[in-house]
């Protein structure tokens, strides 16, 4: 038997490498763009940097302080290994937080660091979490209600628990324009997560009813290196069987596709719909985590 030890020794150097990189940026994020500014991106960062304007203290320091009770929700719900290195993650992103604060602020248009953050926050969360690990806070949180409700997507979820925390900087700054610009951070870093951790993989489904099926899948299959499924169907008025070709193709490829069957059958019986998560072979693992 195959000695595992080093492959399992890369994969563990290689998620703390992804775990170090990604809450670095996210403290950077924070520290750089986000907090200098007072916008309140959602979520415990955004609680953090509130309570920084009204309590004092840094806000990686609050960051580190709300995060100590969630770390203790994650080790009773996902057990102490896997939040060690959420541990880990929360007080790098703490000591990002506070020393990227030093260097000073990047940019003082609002929008700019709106955008800038949201897009780094997003970057290191969706490193993280590709890691097998969380970010602490809202992360924690997150992936429990993910394991309730897989339909769900991460970034659709972080939106719902920001909106919140955007809200109440407009209370606590009594400035809704910061508010809206936290706001614009926020829906920068959720649509951008989802573009980290799934990727644009959209996809065409494509059903194909036909008398010629075969010759349209074998098409399909040489030209344009397109899988396709034979289902077996039978037509409800005419009560004759019928072959059903079912595939599924690269957004850009679904043009070819049924040029294809244009050209064999022009009385093909075509139904294409959009696909947003492919798992099998050309597209992603079913193997990975779900995150």
């Amino acid at each position: 038997m195959a000695d595992t030890a080093p492959i399992k020794k890369r994969l563990f150097l290689k998620n703390i490498l992804l775990i170090t990189v990604g809450s670095a940026v996210y403290g950077a994020a924070l520290g750089l763009f986000l907090d200098p500014n007072a916008l309140a991106p959602g979520g415990v960062s955004g609680l953090a940097v509130l309570l920084s304007r009204v309590l004092g203290l840094r806000t990686g320091t609050w960051f580190m302080l709300m995060n100590i009770p969630i770390l203790i929700l994650g080790i009773w719900r996902f057990g102490f290994r896997f939040i060690l290195s959420t541990i880990y993650s929360t007080v790098l992103i703490s000591l990002c937080t506070n020393l990227s604060g030093r260097l000073g602020v990047m940019t003082r248009d609002p929008f700019l660091a709106a955008l800038a953050g949201g897009v780094l926050m997003a970057v290191g969360i969706g490193l993280v979490f590709k890691a097998g690990s969380t970010t602490g806070g809202t992360d924690i949180i997150v992936k429990c209600l993910r394991q309730r409700m897989p339909h769900l997507r991460t970034g659709r979820l972080f939106l719902i628990l920001d909106v919140a925390v955007v809200a109440l900087s407009a209370l606590v700054f009594r400035d809704v324009d910061k508010a809206l610009y936290a706001g614009v951070a926020v829906a920068v870093n959720s649509f951008v997560l989802d573009l980290v951790l799934y990727g644009r993989d959209e996809a065409k489904l494509i059903y194909i009813i036909s008398d010629h099926a075969g010759e349209i899948a074998e098409r399909l299959l040489k030209e344009l290196d397109i899988g396709v499924t034979y289902m077996q169907g039978k037509g409800a008025y005419s009560g004759r069987p019928k072959q059903v070709i079912l595939c599924a193709v690269k957004k850009h490829m679904a043009p070819k596709a049924e040029d294809v069957v244009r050209e064999e059958d022009p009385l093909a019986f075509l139904i294409v719909t959009s696909a947003t998560e492919i798992y099998g072979e050309g597209y992603k693992s079913y193997f990975g985590e779900r995150l």
